[in-house]
């Protein structure tokens, strides 16, 4: 997995102040959810969770971990909540695209996450890659066990189809349910009220 969707991936929550938690130490995956990386994060409040990337469109020019969609995920030990994404790294010659939006299969419309945009060339046309996600709820998540098909859509007209299949899915579930129960049985203070998880920043 490359430095970038490394780094993108372990962007701290922002807790009020945007202060940005930086990760600490890789804990090894779940039995229930081989490939799906975890990270401690201030230590240990906060885990971290990235899981296996899928293309969604062939490698931009061959080069590897372009063109590719992974399920990313933050959980409070504290608080006992957990934050989710589906990210999306896009490279293209052409554009620059203005991705703004996101529906589902249903047509349900969810909330765009803009995180970054490079410039790859100018030589012979110009090149961009461009990262953003879309956020999901843990119910919608946990609603939806075969599988997310989603759209990204822009202001100019592109669309890109975005599939993550059941056992990703699955598989991000069940890192955080054992995370989740490790921190239930080591006494985690539970969530107060109506309590929220901030959203991870963008880039």
């Amino acid at each position: 997995m490359t430095a970038r969707l490394a780094a993108s991936a372990l962007l701290a929550l922002t807790l009020g102040a945007c202060a940005y938690l930086q990760p600490e130490e890789k804990l090894p995956p779940p039995p229930q959810a081989p490939g799906v990386e975890l990270t401690k994060m201030q230590n240990g409040r906060f885990i971290a969770f990235v899981g296996q990337p899928r293309q969604h469109t062939p490698p931009f020019l061959d080069v590897p971990d372009t063109n590719f969609a992974v399920l990313r995920s933050w959980y409070d030990n504290k608080t006992n909540q957990a934050a989710h994404q589906l990210y999306v790294e896009d490279s293209y010659y052409g554009g620059p695209f203005l991705w703004n939006g996101v529906r589902d299969a249903d047509n349900k419309p969810l909330k765009f996450i803009p995180i970054s945009r490079n410039q790859i060339s100018c030589e012979r046309g110009c090149a961009y890659a461009d990262e953003f996600a879309a956020e999901l709820s843990e119910d919608y998540l946990r609603a939806h066990p075969d599988g997310l098909a989603l759209t990204f859509t822009s202001s100019d007209g592109k669309n890109l189809a975005v599939k993550m299949p059941a056992d990703l899915v699955a598989a991000q579930l069940a890192a955080v349910d054992t995370v989740r129960g490790v921190a239930a049985r080591d006494g985690a203070t539970p969530p107060a009220i109506g309590a929220t998880v901030p959203a991870p920043p963008g880039r």
